[in-house]
């Protein structure tokens, strides 16, 4: 069930977790990073990343769960390698490395990029991200072509049935069924080092809808980052907040910074 008012939250609460006893799910963009027209220009401040290095440091498990492919997710996290999940659970990554992908009739045919990309031409602002196993179709800069993005939208679903046609944040993406961050979520969470941890999930966009249920259905902590209705049962009100939030669980858990970012 939808819940329209979450209780909101202030960077000074909830941070009674400790690595003993909690795990750390993270979505990326909207979450971690501010939006941007072009995804690979969007990016994550530097005490941020240092915040999330320090509570990884500190035994916390940590996960990033996306819609990027782990590919994208690794150069924005850079130098930090954690588990992740990408394209919204299509190729997850554990945390002893191992990479869990779907066989590759489950994935997108060759080519389905291209024709997109081709029909999108005439739309000025919009654009086709390949993620290889998934694609998705971009209308954040000209949201005037929302009406032809959908139709071209409802046109391929039609013809591909067996993709999940998955709608967010000025996108429609197209990815394999089956999967999503809910059932990556829980995959982790059958795994060491998460088995057993209180999960804490923060995500923006309806595509973490399926992580919020997993953190009630777990007894966890389920975060919306922004306005909107969610069943998540807190709410941050932007990615300021966020990363307001973990930075002040770091100092929390990991101690005070006591060397300069450079």
């Amino acid at each position: 069930m939808v819940r329209p008012s979450p209780m909101d939250i202030s960077p000074d609460s909830l941070l009674d977790l400790t690595p003993a006893d909690a795990a750390l799910f993270l979505d990326l963009d909207g979450t971690l990073a501010a939006f941007h027209v072009h995804p690979e220009a969007a990016f994550i401040p530097v005490p941020v990343l240092a915040a999330i290095a320090r509570l990884a440091a500190s035994g916390l498990p940590l996960a990033v769960v996306s819609g990027r492919p782990i590919t994208s997710i690794d150069r924005m996290l850079a130098p930090a390698c954690y588990p992740a999940a990408g394209v919204h659970g299509v190729e997850r990554r554990d945390a002893r490395g191992v990479l869990h992908m779907l066989p590759s009739e489950a994935l997108p045919p060759a080519g389905l990029a291209d024709a997109l990309r081709a029909r999108m031409a005439a739309w000025p602002g919009t654009l086709v991200e390949d993620k290889q196993v998934a694609v998705a179709l971009h209308y954040r800069g000209a949201p005037q072509y929302e009406a032809e993005v959908e139709a071209l939208a409802d046109e391929t679903a039609e013809r591909y049935p067996y993709l999940k046609r998955q709608p967010g944040k000025f996108v429609v993406e197209f990815k394999p069924a089956g999967v999503d961050k809910g059932t990556a979520i829980a995959a982790f969470l059958s795994e060491a080092p998460f088995a057993g941890h209180t999960p804490v999930f923060l995500g923006d966009d309806r595509t973490d809808e399926a992580g919020f249920a997993v953190m009630n259905a777990h007894g966890g902590l389920s975060i919306k980052v922004g306005e909107g209705p969610t069943q998540a049962r807190y709410r941050l009100a932007d990615v300021a907040a966020v990363h307001a939030w973990l930075e002040k669980f770091a100092q929390r858990v990991a101690g005070p910074l006591t060397q300069h970012i450079r």
